[in-house]
């Protein structure tokens, strides 16, 4: 699986988890046809595993906004790509902020992306 296919489908199990108060097994499950990807696996269990310290850097960032007023699938973007700049050093910042664009381009809408945008840019300054 290519890392932006693993990045669509943490997405979605992310966003289930987050809209249904699914496990995460069962998330994994909904969404995975398949052996599961060991990216996939890094990415959904990590921020899983860091959502207090993710969702705290997002917050920090979020100008004239607050976490419960984001979309639920712009929030599960939002953590993938924060769990990439700061916990994995092999990826470049720029790298995980451009696929996330991309990504919600595709999930999300155009106001979106440029939202995802602006609170990743101000996250990859502080890094």
């Amino acid at each position: 699986m290519k890392r932006r296919e693993a990045r669509e489908k943490a997405l979605q199990i992310l966003f289930q988890m987050e809209l249904n108060e699914m496990h995460l097994d069962q998330a994994i499950a909904n969404v995975m046809e398949e052996e599961s990807d060991a990216y996939l696996q890094k990415l959904v269990e990590g921020v899983v595993a860091n959502k207090v310290e993710i969702d705290a850097q997002i917050e920090a960032n979020l100008d004239n906004w607050s976490m419960d007023r984001l979309n639920k699938v712009d929030l599960a973007i939002l953590r993938v790509s924060v769990f990439e700049m700061v916990y994995c050093e092999d990826i470049p910042d720029r790298v995980s902020l451009n696929e996330s664009l991309e990504i919600a381009k595709i999930f999300s809408d155009e106001k979106s992306s440029k939202f995802i945008n602006g609170v990743l840019a101000n996250i990859a300054k502080d890094e």
